[in-house]
């Protein structure tokens, strides 16, 4: 149930992030989910894309510095209290978030909220056994 991304840091500059996107968009590799955060001198993008392994070769070939993590994808209904049911029962599980982002294929299906835990084996087997919908890579590559 593990999910791969791909982080690629980038610099604070005009256009960096069109680089990517072009690059990516060159190399026929689909983005599925996306995250940017930024700090002083640099951006940190997440993505989930269909074909992590050539987004990375891509990237890296064109300067860029990237790298796989492995994150866990969570469906979560797509009505007020969602996020809340999943957050209880990670808060229960007594699981540490180190970030989280979410996004929505289709109103009034479930939305997928991608966690980052510091311990990722555990959680899968946690957020199992709280009855947690857990995705696949496959299916969120395919989405």
């Amino acid at each position: 149930m593990k999910v791969e991304q791909i982080t690629v840091f980038l610099e604070n500059r005009s256009g960096r992030l069109a680089d990517v996107a072009s690059l990516l968009a060159d190399a026929g590799v689909n983005l599925r989910a996306a995250a940017l955060a930024d700090a002083a001198d640099f951006g940190i993008l997440r993505l989930i894309v269909n074909d992590s392994e050539k987004a990375r070769q891509v990237l890296k070939a064109n300067g860029f510095t990237v790298s796989k993590t492995h994150v866990v994808a969570v469906a979560v209904p797509d009505k007020p209290g969602g996020l809340a049911e999943i957050l209880t029962a990670i808060k229960h599980a007594q699981l540490n978030v180190e970030y989280m982002y979410a996004f929505v294929h289709q109103r009034g299906v479930d939305a997928t909220i991608i966690f980052r835990f510091d311990d990722v084996d555990n959680a899968i087997v946690s957020l199992q056994k709280a009855g947690l919908r857990l995705l696949s890579g496959e299916q969120i590559y395919s989405i």
